[in-house]
């Protein structure tokens, strides 16, 4: 998608909390949405898709400024902050909700996809199981999840796992990070 000379990206890599605390910190990213996609349910629910049984993926969708950051370096980023060889999982966190997946909007966002996961390969020693499908549809997910890390820092799933992961990221991104 483009509005305005911004596109969108649509990843998923377990938990939306970890992705959108990760890719809100990028110059050039303007909105970081956090939601479901990949699934057979309309409308769903957090609670639903913890289920395991609507085949939604935890997403987030990604509106950015290609002029400052393009897509191929949204997947540098992605494929860095989360294990793409392990399927529907992230640590403890286990389900199809979890797996690893890139929702394509065009064909050169398609393109990017599977040129990223072959570049990646060479980084892990099991093969990457990352899906790379079309995007259908985007639900975004309730207010509560929006900004999760950022307003429930104290947590401790957000003391744990997800500010390792924001530590790691910012250090090895330090030069593409919000002033």
């Amino acid at each position: 998608m483009s509005d305005n000379n911004r596109e969108q990206a649509t990843l998923g890599g377990g938990c939306f909390w970890c992705l959108e605390a990760v890719f809100s910190d990028l110059k050039g990213v303007e909105q970081v949405l956090p939601g479901y996609s990949g699934g057979t349910v309309p409308n769903p629910s957090y609670e639903l898709v913890c289920t395991n049984t609507t085949n939604h993926a935890e997403v987030v969708q990604i509106t950015y400024d290609p002029a400052v950051i393009s897509y191929e370096e949204l997947l540098d980023v992605f494929f860095s902050i989360h294990d793409p060889t392990t399927l529907n999982r992230q640590g403890e966190d286990v389900g199809t909700q979890y797996r690893s997946v890139i929702f394509y909007h065009d064909e050169k966002q398609k393109a990017a996809a599977e040129k990223a996961v072959k570049h990646h390969q060479q980084y892990w020693s099991d093969p990457i199981v990352t899906e790379i499908t079309p995007l259908d549809v985007f639900y975004p997910a309730e207010e509560y999840h929006r900004e999760y890390f950022r307003n429930h820092p104290d947590k401790p799933y957000c003391r744990l796992v997800i500010n390792p992961k924001v530590q790691k990221f910012k250090a090895k991104f330090k030069d593409r990070l919000k002033g």
